[in-house]
């Protein structure tokens, strides 16, 4: 430990960490402090039986940025994972993401021509308008797919009726006339050869780490450790919740071991019917093609952030975004604080797009 810092980093996640990485580069000395146990943030994994297990839900790294690529290779090495998820709606299985063979297990639809004509006229039930989120999937994908595959799993996600959430949540479906079980249509995907953990450690090399330690339980005492401070926390609790509170929906997993060589057969299932009360079960050997005896599987509940205190997933509606604005003009008029981060800026960001803001404010600064 240092007496003085030239950063104080708040939180060990990947847009803290990338960060520190960065500033460490140029001979500035970084404190990061972690309120969990562990540095990593959601991408932490940790390996047991053999098999690196995402903690926080399954992290599959895809972009098209080839800036962001190039920086992310320098510290670990990927395989050539290719996200095809299923669906089960109440042991009806689908491919996702909609495809033509999601098409043919819903229809026995042979031919894009035949899916076009079903579904237009089943999106002809919304003729005005969308209001909310029902009539936003239906006008976009119909009623079947809508029924089966959006609104169990959707309400469950956010635990409201998907009539009472706003219709921008799902501003388009992605739907493809191809036989093409690929996710993602990003140019390069995969999972980092030995998990996530190890990529932590390198971008945080040189900088020194507490963790258990809670910025807001005592700011004035830690702010005075650094010239600047990096905020990629909650900006209602760095302000103690002067302008309210901002809604989250959270997450709780249960980790289960099974003593078979492959349970599931694939990463990822999703459970789109709402009476399953879990959303998602995550096989994690599939992602890394890991031999082990046995088998871990994760299982993602969605809860009320009320429960858990861990943000997830931001509820982007008017009233949330005002009270965001409100904190946000406070933090900009602070020239020793910055924020960075899917939680800071209230957005939820995939891997790259944290790595490509992470770098975009050190540009800034420097």
């Amino acid at each position: 430990m240092k007496s003085h810092y030239d950063y104080l980093i708040v939180g060990t996640g990947l847009f803290g960490s990338v960060f520190a990485c960065e500033m460490i580069k140029r001979n500035k000395k970084c404190l990061m402090i972690e309120k969990r146990n562990h540095i990593g943030g959601n991408i932490f994994s940790e390996t047991r039986d053999g098999i690196n297990i995402h903690l926080y839900g399954a992290h599959i790294f895809h972009t098209s940025n080839e800036q962001v690529w190039q920086y992310i290779n320098k510290f670990t090495t990927f395989n050539n994972y290719i996200n095809s998820p299923i669906a089960n709606y109440k042991g009806e299985f689908y491919n996702l993401p909609f495809n033509m063979n999601t098409f043919y297990s819903m229809w026995k639809a042979k031919t894009p021509k035949e899916v076009e004509k079903i579904i237009n006229e089943q999106r002809k039930e919304i003729n005005s308008v969308p209001t909310n989120l029902e009539e936003q999937a239906i006008s976009l994908v119909g009623r079947d797919i809508f029924e089966k595959l959006i609104k169990g799993y959707t309400e469950k996600q956010w635990g409201k009726s998907c009539k009472e959430l706003p219709a921008d949540i799902i501003k388009r479906i992605p739907v493809r006339y191809t036989y093409d079980n690929n996710y993602f249509n990003h140019k390069y995907q995969g999972i980092p050869n030995g998990g996530y953990l190890p990529i932590i450690e390198k971008l945080t090399q040189g900088a020194d780490i507490l963790t258990n330690i809670d910025f807001n339980s005592d700011r004035e005492k830690y702010r005075k450790m650094a010239d600047k401070v990096l905020y990629t926390g909650p900006l209602d609790s760095l302000f103690d919740y002067s302008d309210g509170y901002l809604e989250y929906r959270s997450v709780e997993f249960e980790h289960k071991q099974f003593e078979e060589e492959n349970y599931q057969g694939v990463a990822v299932i999703n459970y789109t019917d709402r009476e399953t009360p879990f959303t998602r079960s995550i096989e994690h050997k599939h992602f890394e093609s890991q031999k082990s005896p046995v088998t871990w599987v994760s299982y993602e509940y969605p809860i009320d952030y009320a429960k858990t205190g861990e943000p997830y997933y931001p509820l982007r509606d008017e009233k949330n975004l005002n009270i965001y604005s409100k904190y946000y003009q406070k933090a900009i008029l602070d020239d020793s604080l910055l924020i960075g981060g899917r939680l800071a800026e209230y957005c939820y960001y995939d891997m790259d797009k944290t790595i490509e803001s992470a770098l975009n404010l050190v540009e800034k600064i420097n």
